[in-house]
């Protein structure tokens, strides 16, 4: 398991709480590649709300992109990314003006149907 797993290792299949599993205490510390410490939910919350926010935001947004398009995101679209990213920033980054910024976004409005 990754990292960033270990930090929601309290939540089991179906997203119950719990702070044991098979007995043994849950150990929901992690440690990012960078050597960031961080211990459960919270703590990983903390780290991506402030030293990673500029990566958190912008993998946001670019997974966003990915799935309003149907594919990968490229080269090229990075810099719709940025706009996207620029003009959300205005409004704290809400989920909302991120989708938005995805469907008012060139390779969106632009994206072709397979079926063409």
């Amino acid at each position: 398991m990754d990292p960033l797993g270990f930090a929601l290792e309290n939540y089991n299949g179906i997203g119950e709480w719990r702070t044991k599993d098979g007995g043994s205490e849950i150990d929901a510390s992690g440690k990012l590649p960078d050597g960031t410490q961080f211990e459960g939910p919270a703590g990983l919350k903390n780290v991506l709300a402030t030293t990673r926010r500029d990566e958190f935001i912008s993998t946001v947004t670019e997974k966003l992109l990915t799935y309003g398009l149907g594919r990968g995101v490229e080269y090229y679209d990075m810099p719709a990314v940025r706009g996207i990213i620029h003009k959300a920033e205005g409004h704290q980054y809400r989920l909302k003006d991120l989708i938005m910024g995805v469907i008012a976004s060139t390779p969106f409005q632009m994206r072709r149907s397979a079926d063409l």
